[in-house]
């Protein structure tokens, strides 16, 4: 029992005052209002996902149908089985190559950017070495280039490479944005402990990986999401490398696939479950890293 005053009577006796019904309901009427609003953000954002999803085991003709399109009837799996049909053709590639292509170009990417990003922000954030400064404002400067201003001149200078799983991963494995990221959670961490490992005769590479590295897993979560899910999307640049089908990632595939009329709504929703159906389960996979990264790195928007 909550107690809010105790108030003299004229009599000269304490009276205790109690909290009336309508201030104990006031937080449970803030907290419902909390939850409906974030259910309905939560219903705004996944309703394109859950549009496509529900599009996906409908005939084509029921697929672009407004608002009724969220509503299930008819629902097959004989889309998901087009997919694999058409893509059944050596001239105009498999879809498991396609998926195959992804996965190995994404996940080149991603572990490769993972070592070296984190090493040169661990290099930038700690130790200490002539040009330090240069290499870090040419990192932030970086950061405002958008890969749109530098695929052309990629393009001339790795045209010798094109058609190979290589040329779409490597020059994209160095990112000055997760570089960024590193270096602004590595700046945080407590000193003391990379003092005590040189106390006890470790060096800077044993320091990284016996005493940063576990202490880092958030930030690395994170990149590996943000990598991931900018890669698995990655579009401009496969255009610019990629015309074999036997090296085409998703995306490519996708785009092809959908400009081929007659139209198959069905099917392009399908192949569009597929391709995100990766981009959900790794998010779910290190959403709790991912989270915890956010709030100490202050990563907004």
């Amino acid at each position: 029992m909550t107690v809010l005053a105790d108030r003299p009577t004229v009599s000269g006796r304490t009276r205790v005052s109690h909290p009336g019904p309508g201030r104990r309901l006031r937080p449970l009427v803030r907290s419902g209002l909390d939850h409906l609003l974030m259910g309905a953000v939560t219903l705004l954002f996944a309703s394109p996902i859950l549009y496509m999803f529900i599009g996906s085991l409908k005939p084509d003709d029921q697929v672009l149908d407004g608002l009724s399109g969220f509503v299930p009837r008819d629902l097959s799996l004989d889309n998901y089985a087009d997919v694999f049909a058409t893509f059944d053709d050596p001239s105009t590639g498999f879809f498991l190559n396609f998926f195959g292509t992804s996965v190995i170009v994404t996940g080149v990417v991603v572990l490769g950017g993972l070592v070296v990003n984190s090493m040169a922000a661990y290099a930038l954030a700690r130790l200490r070495w002539r040009g330090r400064d240069a290499v870090l404002i040419l990192v932030l400067a970086l950061l405002v280039l958008p890969f749109e201003a530098i695929a052309v001149p990629l393009f001339y200078l790795l045209n010798d490479f094109r058609n190979t799983m290589a040329v779409q991963s490597v020059p994209l494995i160095a990112n000055a944005f997760s570089i960024f990221l590193f270096y602004s959670f590595f700046l945080k961490l407590p000193k003391e402990i990379e003092e005590a490992g040189r106390l006890d005769g470790a060096g800077p590479w044993r320091i990284f990986v016996r005493i940063i590295v576990p202490m880092s897993k958030p930030v690395f979560a994170t990149v590996a999401i943000l990598s991931f899910l900018t890669q698995w999307g990655m579009f401009l640049w496969p255009v610019l490398m990629v015309s074999d089908p036997s090296v085409r990632p998703l995306p490519l595939a996708i785009s092809v696939y959908q400009g081929q009329p007659p139209f198959a709504w069905g099917d392009i929703m399908a192949f569009g479950v597929m391709m995100v159906l990766p981009m959900l389960l790794v998010f779910l996979v290190f959403q709790r890293w991912f989270v915890r990264s956010v709030a100490s790195t202050g990563l907004k928007g």
